[in-house]
């Protein structure tokens, strides 16, 4: 089963909602980072991709038709080039302001919390390659806004127009229908993973949650 759509947006833009609706919308699974929850095997093979080895993606993503977020998100032009008549779709926010708002509540906090959980350090030592990756000076709040408008340019400039899908928060079905040629479900988009939602199921302190994260 070949991948219909390659997802190049980074964490924190939705995401995980994109994940259900894709689901919806294809009746298969969408790999995103909740994937690895339960799949500790999973986890060795993204780190070598991430040092350049690809696995056989054809093997390794069976089943899947979609991919969203991170740790896919990393190496998004090697999934491009793998399946070429995938539409590439670019998650972002509404503003850079509004990423980094919702990055630095959720992601940025966990990734800096202790654990003693063996499963979490390797969880842990997959998302600190990860994220070095993407901003060399993680975690510097001014690199870290530089590397997302980075990104996105990149898949900008790379994926041809006709190719290329953009989506942010708020644009419900239409976008992701029009990519996979499919009519736009009678129900509402799906919104989860809010800031408060993930500070919640990673057990981080309150703090407040900036307007609109996702």
């Amino acid at each position: 089963m070949a991948l219909r759509l390659v997802g190049a947006g980074v964490g924190r833009t939705g995401t995980h909602s994109l994940k259900l609706a894709i689901e919806r919308l294809t009746g298969a699974p969408c790999y995103h980072m909740s994937e690895l929850i339960d799949n500790r095997e999973a986890v060795p093979v993204w780190h070598a991709a991430i040092d350049g080895t690809m696995p056989d993606w054809e093997k390794f993503l069976a089943g899947y038709q979609a991919t969203v977020d991170w740790p896919a998100c990393a190496v998004w032009r090697e999934l491009a080039h793998a399946y070429p008549e995938a539409p590439v779709l670019l998650s972002t926010r509404s503003s850079t302001e509004a990423w980094f708002g919702s990055m630095e509540h959720t992601i940025m906090q966990a990734v800096s919390q202790p654990t003693t959980d063996a499963d979490h350090a390797r969880h842990r030592k997959l998302t600190m390659a990860m994220l070095r990756q993407f901003c060399p000076d993680w975690p510097d709040p001014a690199a870290v806004r530089a590397a997302y408008e980075r990104h996105n340019e990149t898949v900008r400039s790379v994926v041809a127009p006709a190719r290329l899908v953009e989506w942010q928060p708020g644009d419900g079905w239409e976008p992701l229908c029009r990519a996979l040629a499919m009519p736009v479900p009678d129900e509402p988009f799906p919104h989860v993973n809010t800031a408060s939602e993930f500070r919640e199921s990673m057990e981080l302190d309150d703090a407040t949650e900036p307007p609109g994260a996702t």
